[in-house]
């Protein structure tokens, strides 16, 4: 049965299928209901608390079948946030046209992806106020405006791209706004006057330990060397405050033999995509980044991070250590800091506990090595998840403990397969047929 003929209740039987969820936890349930009921929303709730589920659902429920147009639009602050909704929006199956378009890639794509309209359309603000200027686009039918972490939109600067987005879309009668802080004002050329407000940021009691370990002059990239060793096999994410520390940090840590990705603001997009995908299906366990990677990315499974240096501000502190302990999970952050210098107030009122790096026990984890392979193929020559596990369980010889998760894009896919069988794996599926494709299958460097 089509998802047009399907009842309330039936689709969103259907949508928690796809996520093997067998029910919304209370934020969920709260939020769809207001926002499936048209009204003006802030939705305040931690990391990993499950918001884009909440917002999507409604939204998605909300959308008509006859309509020919775009009908939604959620703005979100980076373009991994908009490629990680779209991808979210899509796996729900709703049988809706959905879109993103961001930064990083040229404007062509997202020309193409437009010609015939989405019903939800996704991206940041800059492209989609640029898609706006250059595309002769029927905005009448778009109802409801999502702000997905809207206060950090604000911080990059992206009122002057926001307020052109909102005086081009006359027929808004729904915002809705998201976030993990609730430091921000909501902004006035919103236009919202009386939003029902759903609170959940300390509703959810996550189980987070802030270490603070004091280290001398010059000693920090040692004291770090150190506290890895201890953590050895979990994953976690080292936090910069500039590109030029986090360059000196990876020149270290490579010379130190000490596996990790790099994930800032001046990276190129496939680099940071390679990144965070390498990240997410095990191949690389550490991730040195600066505060571009502290939100909004689908990251799970974070058993610590640390404070390379200390963030200017308690709302990056918040949002860094939001990174791990998600939900009721337990998680340490570990902050170095001068002991030449006092810690922040906002450090002080966490309550941290004070220790030495050769105290600390050894919890190092032995965890399967996997390898991130790159497939010339996906979404767009039609090939699906189960293509890809079906062709290399059968000639790439794999076995379902040796396969790895599977992330599908438009025009190729990544998947992480045994390190142990990763070369005679590649020999065997280069050059191999996916559904009416060959396909190339390459080692992600």
């Amino acid at each position: 049965m089509s998802a047009e003929k399907l009842s309330r209740k039936e689709l969103l039987e259907s949508f928690l299928e796809k996520f093997n969820i067998s029910t919304l936890n209370p934020m969920q349930v709260e939020a769809r209901k207001a926002i499936y009921n048209g009204n003006d929303v802030v939705l305040l709730s931690p990391t990993g608390s499950g918001k884009t589920l909440a917002f999507l659902l409604p939204l998605i429920e909300r959308l008509n079948h006859k309509v020919d147009g775009i009908q939604a639009i959620i703005l979100v602050p980076s373009r991994e946030l908009a490629m990680q909704i779209e991808q979210v929006a899509r796996q729900l199956g709703s049988g809706f046209k959905i879109n993103a378009v961001y930064g990083g890639r040229s404007g062509q794509i997202d020309k193409a992806n437009l010609k015939t309209k989405p019903a939800l359309l996704v991206g940041t603000p800059g492209r989609i106020a640029d898609r706006f200027r250059r595309d002769n686009m029927d905005l009448s039918c778009v109802k409801t405006l999502v702000l997905d972490e809207f206060d950090k939109s604000l911080e990059v600067g992206f009122e002057r791209d926001m307020s052109e987005i909102l005086r081009s879309l006359k027929a808004i009668n729904q915002c809705v706004l998201t976030s993990a802080t609730d430091a921000v004002v909501i902004p006035e050329f919103l236009g919202i006057d009386n939003p029902i407000s759903i609170d959940y940021l300390n509703q959810h009691r996550p189980q987070l330990t802030v270490n603070t370990i004091a280290v001398g002059a010059g000693q920090r990239l040692g004291a770090l060397e150190a506290l890895l060793k201890r953590l050895e096999g979990q994953p976690g994410i080292i936090f910069c405050n500039f590109k030029e520390s986090l360059f000196d940090a990876s020149d270290f840590l490579f010379d130190q033999k000490i596996e990790h990705e790099c994930y800032y603001g001046g990276l190129d997009q496939i680099d940071r995509e390679r990144a965070l995908v390498k990240f997410r299906n095990g191949t690389c366990q550490l991730l040195l980044a600066t505060d571009l990677a502290s939100r909004g990315l689908d990251i799970p499974e974070i058993k610590f991070i640390i404070h390379l240096e200390l963030p200017y501000h308690s709302n990056e502190f918040t949002h860094r250590n939001g990174r791990t302990a998600r939900m009721n999970a337990k998680g340490g952050a570990y902050v170095l800091h001068k002991k030449s210098k006092p810690l922040p107030e906002y450090i002080k009122a966490v309550d941290p506990l004070k220790v030495e790096i050769a105290e600390l026990p050894f919890e190092q984890l032995d965890v399967q090595k996997w390898t991130t392979l790159h497939i010339s193929g996906g979404r767009r020559d039609k090939i699906s998840k189960g293509d890809i596990a079906g062709l290399f369980f059968k000639k790439g010889g794999l076995s379902k403990e040796q396969l790895g998760i599977i992330e599908l894009q438009q025009s190729y896919s990544y998947l992480s397969v045994s390190t142990s069988i990763a070369q005679k794996v590649v020999e065997r599926t280069n050059n191999q047929r996916l559904k009416k494709k060959k396909v190339r299958v390459t080692m992600v460097p």
